[in-house]
């Protein structure tokens, strides 16, 4: 499967094909395609309990706020970078489980697969709104390095996590008491 697109590079029409092997060789996934992008049932159930999950673990949805505080961040990571959702961070579909479970047992797992099938299924929707901007941008920048960049105005400003942050977090549960220490950073 191939995802053919045009795009407008420096004021001309180009073409680009995106397949899985070049998200994989651009982004720098550590896979390849004969990893697993699904994992047996019975296993991520098995890494849910040992996680310290302590939801219902038979619904299609996972709630992050029923994962213990050292799992939260982790699953929000996953979640906000690799999922082709545009909101709502709580609930976790099975995939995206399959994901952390992952990286939480360290084993090898299809990353690239998961993003271009969710890549090519958002292209031939009717949504206005890319999934996975950053490594779309990836792409273009891989397919043409002579793209001329407006770096006041493309350019995507990350704030690094701070205090204030961790304390956000800290209040993603209610039942969760706010950090007493400080955090210190590097």
């Amino acid at each position: 499967m191939t995802i053919n697109y045009v795009v407008n590079v420096n004021g001309k029409e180009k073409h680009i094909i995106i397949t899985e092997q070049l998200v994989r060789e651009v982004i720098n996934f550590p896979d390849d395609e004969n990893c697993p992008s699904k994992f047996p049932e019975r296993m991520v159930k098995g890494c849910l309990l040992r996680m310290g999950y302590n939801g219902d673990i038979n619904k299609a949805n996972y709630l992050k706020a029923n994962f213990p505080r050292v799992y939260k961040f982790l699953i929000h990571s996953v979640v906000s970078a690799l999922s082709h959702r545009k909101g709502g961070y709580d609930a976790i579909r099975d995939y995206q489980m399959n994901m952390v479970v992952a990286l939480v047992l360290n084993k090898k797992y299809n990353f690239s697969h998961i993003v271009f099938h969710y890549m090519a299924e958002n292209i031939t929707s009717k949504s206005k709104t890319w999934v996975y901007p950053r490594f779309v941008q990836m792409i273009l920048d891989h397919a043409y390095p002579e793209m001329e960049r407006d770096e006041q105005n493309d350019l995507l400003v990350q704030y690094h996590m701070d205090n204030e942050s961790l304390k956000q977090l800290s209040r993603y549960h209610p039942k969760h008491p706010e950090p007493k220490t400080k955090v210190e950073f590097f």
